[in-house]
């Protein structure tokens, strides 16, 4: 059983001296700046020269995460929803949007009966958001000459719903013993055949020639979060050609690219990696009361073990890291020509502590075991030995940074100057307050006010069938009737 902790709120600490202080009280190695450094000088603004992506050097070291907002058409068109999220990409100054909108590969492959689909139908309408996104840029910030898009392509898997947004449709690489149960996986034959297999792939480059055409200058074939191609990394107990060895495992991203040049598409490619993931954690019933629920405990796994069902863990103890074969998949990237990796961790439908450390867990969630400074550094080291270890013309973005708040500035400063990344990605973050890198290195400073304090709003309502936003903190959320629909729904499910 766990034991519950006090958690110190961020805003709590309204100096540097008093976060390192915190910091080092609760044991999270998160070294950082004295002060923002305001101008020229701030590493946030330096282009990145590793490498060039669509023949353009990227013009700072701000990205921008993919994301769904739950929001397009049933048909996986675009919607004014979508429309303004792109205009605040573009607001942003990030110069690499490394993915933004996650687009399902094709209609059965969607998290949600919302999600956009990039097929022909909906081409018109993906262009439409490049241009918006490229127009508010170029308004704001003087120039597109060095700006990077990306479109993030993905299939479900484990978490399709389609067809309504309360039903699992879930297709899958392999039986997970902890997992199936949660997403109704209930049959073989809703594990892909390696026919089905094929036929994915070259939907892939279907997607990827699209995604040129659209204005694209790069595609992100997502490996993270427990989506498809991620579970094909841990598929150990898969038989066939797409299971069981490494080479195996990664056979799907490689015939995906191979197939993407075969079709004679030079678009550049980029991979989002779940570094790490650990066995799936759930509420401690213990300490669960009504309307609390409990700091998260691993899921009983010792019948398990040695413990095949994850990448990047040790196998004797899935509660612990392993980077060997995360080490050895960035390599392998390397040797495929990918130019960018954007990293992350866990999945926010298995182990969100991981993936977003947060002070309010989403509906669907549990509470935090321990401070979240600490998952936040678990990551920037991992990043970090990453970095070091990733060919020198691949570009590494980081991730899970914006439970720090006011200090993210401070920190990313760190991580860019020491090495420990390329690029610092936002994502969530950026729904409340999408320009705050580009401030802080601008002016030194930030709106406090319009700091994410991680609420988690933006996973709990489409984790209950609303459009995602940051209902707490942006205007245009708070006058939707959604907004009193998800108090409702936080109140009945103890978030």
């Amino acid at each position: 059983m766990s034991t519950p902790f006090k958690l110190t709120r961020v805003a709590s600490l309204k100096t540097v001296a008093d976060f390192r202080t915190h910091c080092a009280a609760v044991g999270a190695d998160l070294p950082l700046e004295d002060s923002i450094e305001a101008g020229p000088g701030n590493p946030l603004l330096q282009p990145i020269t590793r490498c060039m992506i669509n023949g353009k050097t990227i013009g700072n070291s701000i990205a921008i995460h993919p994301m769904e907002g739950w929001d397009g058409t049933t048909t996986g068109g675009i919607s004014e929803e979508m429309k303004r999220r792109w205009q605040r990409f573009g607001a942003s100054g990030a110069k690499l949007i490394c993915g933004a909108e996650a687009m399902a590969v094709r209609a059965d492959g969607r998290a949600n009966m919302n999600q956009l689909i990039i097929n022909e139908t909906n081409q018109a309408g993906i262009t439409e958001l490049v241009s918006i996104l490229k127009a508010e840029h170029l308004a704001r910030w003087g120039s597109i000459d060095d700006l990077v898009i990306g479109f993030q392509l993905t299939h479900s898997g484990r978490f399709c719903r389609p067809h309504d947004k309360k039903r699992w449709e879930s297709r899958v690489a392999y039986r997970h013993p902890l997992l199936d149960k949660k997403f109704n996986v209930t049959s073989d034959d809703q594990v892909l055949t390696d026919a089905d297999v094929e036929e994915l792939i070259r939907c892939y480059v279907r997607a990827a020639r699209i995604a040129r055409d659209c204005g694209a200058d790069f595609v992100d074939l997502k490996h993270c979060h427990g989506y498809l191609l991620h579970e094909f990394l841990s598929a150990h107990t898969r038989p066939g050609k797409f299971g069981g060895s490494f080479g195996n495992r990664t056979r799907i991203l490689r015939d995906i690219i191979a197939g993407i040049r075969a079709d004679d598409n030079a678009i550049d490619i980029g991979v989002r990696l779940s570094l790490f993931d650990m066995v799936p954690f759930r509420p401690d019933p213990a300490l669960s009361v009504p309307g609390k629920l409990g700091p998260g405990i691993p899921e009983e796994h010792a019948h398990l073990l040695p413990y095949h069902f994850a990448f990047g863990v040790n196998p004797a103890k899935p509660t612990e890291i392993d980077l060997t074969e995360t080490f050895a998949f960035v390599q392998l990237l390397g040797e495929l020509g990918v130019k960018i990796l954007n990293t992350t961790a866990g999945s926010p439908y298995s182990t969100p502590h991981l993936q977003r450390p947060a002070a309010y867990p989403p509906s669907d969630g549990y509470q935090a075991a321990h401070d979240p400074l600490i998952d936040v550094a678990r990551q920037v080291q991992a990043v970090r030995v990453v970095r070091e270890r990733a060919p020198h013309d691949m570009i590494v973005v980081s991730s899970g940074l914006s439970y720090v708040q006011e200090y993210l500035p401070h920190l990313a400063q760190h991580i860019l100057r020491t090495g420990g990344s390329d690029s610092i990605g936002i994502g969530r973050a950026v729904l409340s307050y999408p320009s705050m890198l580009a401030d802080a290195a601008k002016n030194g400073s930030i709106e406090t006010k319009f700091i994410c304090r991680t609420f988690s709003d933006c996973t709990t309502a489409p984790r209950n069938g609303l459009i995602s936003g940051c209902y707490p903190l942006d205007k245009f959320y708070t006058a939707k009737p959604e907004f009193q629909q998800l108090k409702d729904i936080k109140k009945n499910v103890g978030a």
